[in-house]
């Protein structure tokens, strides 16, 4: 029944000429990943695409790119933003002459257990993917990485409480490289982006370590992320 619906959705979308596309990212471990999901057609060479369908009526493109990563995902990201619209004549998997593209982060656990056409893998090692999707995936990433030390995007990716290594570790998937984490550390907390819980977590050998929540200082008239000047592993 999955399958007829998805044929229906590419075949729809043939005859549009706008398509929404999502770009779904969530930590995998020590690996940032994206979700695609299995092709609906049978004429294209790429076996892998990202979650989209066709605007459709009354839609506006926030709803659609909910919706579509709903389908995706079983649940709403906890960050969704369009990115960009694309209608460069690259091959889009349903024919779309241009596509809207959104970037939805998902925090660690969530959703990361997908069934049927779907799949997550790791961002340096994604299947070959259609031309403009692909085109899509690397505008993302790019406009994911310009924004981390301006707004404190990375705590979309963490469920409520997390230890700080943890969010470092976030930071260091979004960046590509490792921090020092003596200097993550205090520009973290120069940043005034979190504060300490009552609570610890046990991370393995050693003392378990406690437990930290978003919570930027009220009296801040701008919220910001962490400034990553000089703080390379």
């Amino acid at each position: 029944m999955r399958d007829r619906a998805s044929t229906s959705v590419a075949r729809a979308v043939r005859r549009t000429a706008l398509s929404v596309d999502v770009v779904l990212l969530t930590p995998h471990g020590r690996r940032l990943t994206m979700l695609l999901r299995r092709s609906s057609t049978a004429d294209t060479r790429e076996r892998w695409e990202l979650p989209w369908d066709a605007l459709r009526d009354g839609e506006t493109l926030p709803a659609a790119s909910t919706r579509v990563a709903r389908a995706a995902l079983g649940t709403s990201p906890a960050l969704l933003e369009q990115i960009a619209a694309f209608g460069e004549g690259r091959r889009h998997p349903g024919g779309a002459t241009v596509a809207v593209a959104f970037l939805g982060l998902v925090p660690a656990g969530v959703g990361t257990v997908v069934g049927g056409t779907a799949s997550w893998f790791p961002i340096d090692e994604l299947p070959a993917l259609p031309p403009a999707q692909r085109v899509m995936v690397d505008a993302a990433l790019t406009a994911l990485r310009a924004r981390i030390d301006q707004s404190p995007i990375a705590f979309r990716l963490l469920s409520p409480t997390f230890t700080l290594s943890q969010l470092q570790e976030v930071y260091e998937l979004l960046l590509g490289r490792r921090l020092h984490k003596a200097s993550f550390r205090r520009a973290l907390h120069a940043a005034w982006l979190v504060e300490p819980t009552d609570e610890w977590r046990s991370e393995g050998r050693g003392r378990p370590a406690q437990l930290y929540r978003y919570a930027p200082r009220k009296r801040r008239a701008r919220r910001r992320g962490v400034r990553f000047e000089g703080l390379a592993g």
